[in-house]
């Protein structure tokens, strides 16, 4: 199997980029943030605080993810409910932000993640794709942006989904979540060794998948 590695930092467009690309390529797309969403959503419903790693711990046992794909699109399913929109809101991707930083929280995603690459051509994004999931990625991408174009792109994809919220708030969760992600004692947001590194300051997303596409091309 052919596995492909993008990790970056929050709002760099890996997810519409990656999907695209593999859409392109005849890939199967792993979106990895989607399933820490999904524990911060069900975390979040159960009255526990996200940065409560003993309690989260315990809630795990009552917690059933599965990826499933409909036409080439990643579907989330948390014990046996579609929450695909659902974890797509500022709230929820804080709370991912907190318990991606716990290990309980990460070694209970490994095999998940790590069977899915076993059994198909993917492009899998993430934090720690590169670095940790599949470290022996046949391709490694780190993709990253401005902080200011990031959280553009952000403010600009949450008006359209109807998220009632503002730029200011939305670069302040991307300062939040760059400090989170690089700073968590467990598998910190950083390029692997052998990563291509693409900055998409400026490109539009037809140019950035583009490049993406190009560069896998290239190396396969």
């Amino acid at each position: 199997m052919i596995n492909i590695a993008i990790d970056g930092p929050a709002g760099a467009g890996k997810s519409t980029i990656a999907k695209a690309a593999a859409a392109n390529l005849g890939f199967v797309y792993v979106d990895t943030g989607a399933l820490y969403r999904a524990i911060g959503l069900y975390i979040i419903g159960c009255g526990i605080g996200t940065k409560d790693a003993a309690k989260i711990e315990t809630a795990l046992s009552g917690i059933n993810i599965k990826l499933k794909f409909v036409d080439g699109e990643q579907r989330v399913i948390l014990n046996d409910v579609d929450v695909s929109l659902k974890i797509r809101t500022p709230e929820v991707s804080m709370a991912a932000s907190d318990v991606s930083a716990i290990p309980c929280v990460r070694a209970f995603l490994f095999d998940l993640q790590r069977s899915i690459a076993s059994e198909n051509n993917c492009i899998m994004d993430g934090r720690d794709i590169g670095t940790v999931v599949l470290p022996n990625a046949d391709i490694k991408i780190f993709l990253t942006a401005l902080p200011e174009e990031r959280a553009r792109r952000r403010y600009d994809e949450f008006i359209l989904k109807g998220v009632e919220t503002t730029f200011d708030e939305v670069m302040k969760d991307i300062s939040q979540r760059d400090y989170n992600d690089a700073n968590r004692p467990i598998a910190p947001l950083k390029p692997a060794e052998n990563a291509i590194i693409i900055d998409t300051t400026g490109n539009d997303l037809e140019q950035s998948v583009n490049i993406i596409i190009n560069t896998i091309r290239e190396r396969i």
